[in-house]
């Protein structure tokens, strides 16, 4: 029994040491790499600030951390066809020396081009670039779709280039009773939402139809002067504040003082448009966000005095319909696209409590919203209107100074958000 136990013993620690003793096998075998070594975590006194690392410490004995560095570049996998290209970007970036960062617009259409799982599992790639170069290691079926992307920034234009952009919104969503005929319907993946393809012309005979109906209201009217390929931001926000809590205050009275938080209610839209070589057709990915503050729920506290006694206090639960969109489109240049977000949250500010302000007729949604609250059937009309040289943009119509000014920053800002 002794020989035994001392038989599962020896087996255990030969087992303990083939696990965590030795380096991970190497990549390749045929791989000329030296031997990578795996340092033990007992390094305090090569390290003195590892002995002092919660991360270290928590640890379990004996574990080891499972990396490998090695001295120089290793041998990529190519089993799948994969090779290295550099792609020239110069001639696209040295036209937007004010913009910061332009080979990020790059990077974002490649990923919306490839599907950003492709550079995320198998087979092995990657994308990088600088303001000169596009990097690029992947098969050949993934560097024709870079190819594709590379030539619409290098080949095509690189002046700015004017959008329309019409917000508006219509109380009643049977205006497509007498629109339907104008338009042609297109396939959109977002629940709920509709798009739509409008001739020029039968654009103008839509607004005018629009415009006649009392539930119309054109929230914003603007033309957004934007590079090719990069992304421009319209929003319109305030805040709205309410009592969050309490927090104690000493030697004062009343003994507690309220905290307020802010929510920042109405609409934030970002175009990121993108034309083709010849300028024909145009790709845009949209992605709106709105936000709404219903109401504020009130909630009695009683808050425990020192005397025993409770101070009464009361407190603001916010209740927010918001509302998301954020899709992709591929259009002919000569057409205008329409969105139809549905019934949503109404997208604007205005100063006096509700997005749509108080006394709004909407026409026929207490059948469809029997519980109230300020909703509209959300349009965004985007129209190109060609290079945007000598062209000045406009600010959105029925706005403040202090709106103007805002918006005029917002257009004349490129964001560089991450999509």
């Amino acid at each position: 029994m002794t020989n035994s136990w001392s038989a599962g013993v020896a087996l255990g620690l030969s087992l303990t040491s083939s696990a965590f003793g030795q380096a991970p096998a190497p990549l390749s075998a045929t791989s000329n790499q030296p031997p990578i070594a795996v340092p033990s975590l007992d390094n305090s006194a090569a390290n003195p600030a590892a002995s002092n690392s919660p991360a270290l410490s928590n640890l379990p004995a004996g574990s080891a951390l499972q990396s490998r560095r090695s001295s120089g570049p290793p041998k990529l996998p190519s089993d799948s066809g994969q090779y290295y290209e550099e792609y020239d970007i110069k001639p696209y970036t040295k036209e937007l020396s004010s913009v910061d960062r332009p080979q990020h617009a790059i990077i974002d259409w490649v990923l919306r081009e490839t599907g950003t799982d492709a550079w995320f599992s198998e087979p092995f790639g990657f994308v990088s670039a600088d303001r000169n170069t596009l990097r690029v290691y992947h098969n050949e079926q993934m560097h024709h779709l870079v190819r594709g992307v590379h030539e619409k920034f290098v080949n095509g234009t690189t002046a700015p280039q004017l959008y329309g952009v019409r917000l508006m919104s219509i109380g009643n969503p049977n205006w497509r009773t007498r629109a339907h005929t104008l338009m042609r319907s297109v396939q959109a993946q977002s629940p709920g939402v509709s798009a739509y393809l409008i001739s020029k012309e039968n654009n103008a005979m839509l607004l005018a139809m629009l415009r006649g109906r009392t539930d119309y209201k054109e929230l914003s009217s603007v033309d957004v002067v934007v590079q090719n390929g990069q992304s421009q931001v319209l929003e319109q926000l305030r805040g709205r504040n309410y009592v969050s809590d309490y927090k104690p205050i000493e030697n004062t009275w009343p003994p507690y003082m309220p905290v307020t938080g802010e929510i920042k209610e109405g609409y934030r839209l970002q175009i990121s448009p993108l034309l083709s070589v010849d300028k024909q057709t145009v790709d845009i990915v949209v992605k709106c966000n709105i936000d709404q503050v219903e109401r504020l729920a009130n909630v009695n506290l009683e808050i425990p005095l020192t005397t025993g006694q409770v101070y009464s206090g009361q407190v603001n639960v916010p209740q927010v319909a918001s509302w998301r969109l954020h899709e992709r489109f591929r259009w002919p240049a000569d057409q205008v696209l329409l969105l139809s977000c549905g019934v949503v949250a109404a997208p604007q500010g205005t100063p006096n409590g509700s997005l749509f302000g108080q006394g709004t007729s909407l026409i026929g949604l207490d059948r469809i919203l029997p519980n109230g609250g300020d909703r509209a059937d959300a349009l965004f009309l985007i129209e190109y209107r060609g290079d945007a040289t000598g062209r000045v943009s406009t600010a959105p119509t029925g706005s403040s100074p202090t709106q103007l000014n805002s918006a005029q920053q917002n257009l004349n800002r490129l964001s560089r958000g991450r999509y």
